[in-house]
């Protein structure tokens, strides 16, 4: 028998180690551990922001929000509901009844919502009045008054309706009478408007009924450069 040389042996050893080793690579437990198979558990989507019919919120205005409660609650508000402060309504002077409000105090970024049930507040520098529980939630009982950002969210068109300007308020009816006099000589309409709050029978003089809260603004301006009078632009709710 013919022995192959001693290369040509040491190759064909070489090659059968080989397919050896492949094999038991094959057949064996893997060097590394396979990709986990794909979660079934449903991962929750963002959540989206809050926004108004059409789009996003929109803001409004900023300034400074006060909140009332006794000797109010219980009483009636503008829009012949009673006022229970511990809802989340809010006074405002143009914003339509029934329009939700996002109300933010800027100062530590807490949110509400609260629905417009109410005018006012009639004191300078401030553009909503908020009630007790609103006002908890954007932590501004201690304070009581906060500086706000105030977003539409819901409600009847916001620019819409009648305004006027509201130039001062009276417990004596005869001071009110008076002012509509002296008014009347350049304005029309000039009126007297009844208020029945905690502390009496309050008489508004209000100057004007006009369409936009624009043109309201501009009157409001004349009157207080021509007239030197404190004035605020109320939407018009009364027939």
């Amino acid at each position: 028998m013919r022995i192959a040389p001693r290369p040509v042996l040491f190759v064909l050893l070489a090659l059968i180690s080989a397919g050896g080793c492949a094999h038991r690579h094959r057949a064996g437990i893997p060097t590394s551990a396979p990709p986990a198979p794909p979660s079934t558990t449903p991962v929750p989507e963002p959540k989206p922001a809050p926004t108004a019919p059409g789009g996003p919120l929109r803001t409004i205005e900023e300034g400074n929000a006060s909140w009332y409660g006794v000797p109010y609650h219980g009483r009636k508000a503008a829009n012949g509901e009673i006022y229970d402060m511990y809802k989340l309504t809010a006074a405002h002077r143009t914003l339509p009844f029934e329009t939700i409000v996002r109300v933010t105090n800027l100062s530590n970024g807490k949110h509400t919502q609260v629905r417009i049930t109410d005018r006012g507040p009639f004191v300078e520098g401030r553009i909503i009045d908020l009630s007790l529980a609103a006002a908890r939630q954007i932590d501004m009982v201690a304070t009581g008054v906060a500086r706000v950002r105030l977003e539409f969210v819901n409600g009847p068109p916001p620019l819409e309706g009648a305004f006027t300007v509201q130039v001062g308020a009276f417990l004596q009816q005869d001071n009110a009478v008076k002012l509509r006099q002296r008014l009347e000589r350049r304005y029309q309409p000039v009126f007297v408007h009844e208020y029945d709050s905690p502390k009496g029978m309050f008489y508004r003089v209000r100057v004007g009924r006009v369409a936009n809260e624009a043109a309201a603004d501009r009157l409001a301006d004349k009157l207080r450069a021509q007239e030197s009078l404190t004035t605020f632009v109320v939407r018009l709710d009364e027939k």
